[in-house]
């Protein structure tokens, strides 16, 4: 009779969870704003880098487009963002942030750079820059 193969548990994989899950809960936590994760990450995403097109979106958070085209859909439905034609090419979407907009968002960036501020004053610069290498490398995706 075979024995089950147990398997090696996972070290990565459920901590990057766990946190990502906690900074859902934070943000969810934050009814002022009314912003799910997913919204509050392009907001700080245009706050942070400018307007951008939906294609430079798309790779920064490697959303599906649809699910990408639904978030932007609900900022833009709640004033947050805007889609204008890029002048360059009228068949790319560049999207801004309206003046109510960049009210919300900066509340967002201060709020996740408190949460990130917290985490690196409990690790050394070389622990971030470890991080930064293992999450390079999950990001990678399958070579």
């Amino acid at each position: 009779m075979r024995r089950a193969r147990r398997a090696v548990p996972l070290r990565l994989i459920p901590r990057l969870h766990r946190a990502t899950h906690r900074l859902g809960l934070e943000i969810a936590g934050w009814p002022d704003l009314g912003v799910t994760q997913a919204e509050a990450h392009v907001l700080d995403h245009l706050a942070t880098m400018g307007p951008s097109t939906v294609g430079t979106l798309h790779d920064a958070f490697a959303h599906r487009r649809s699910t990408l085209t639904s978030v932007l859909d609900r900022l833009a439905e709640r004033a947050l963002v805007r889609r204008d034609s890029s002048p360059e090419d009228r068949r790319t979407f560049v999207v801004r942030l309206t003046p109510a907009g960049q009210q919300v968002a900066h509340q967002v960036h201060d709020r996740l750079q408190a949460i990130e501020a917290r985490a690196r004053a409990a690790v050394s610069p070389r622990d971030v820059q470890g991080f930064d290498r293992v999450l390079a490398a999950l990001a990678a995706g399958k070579k």
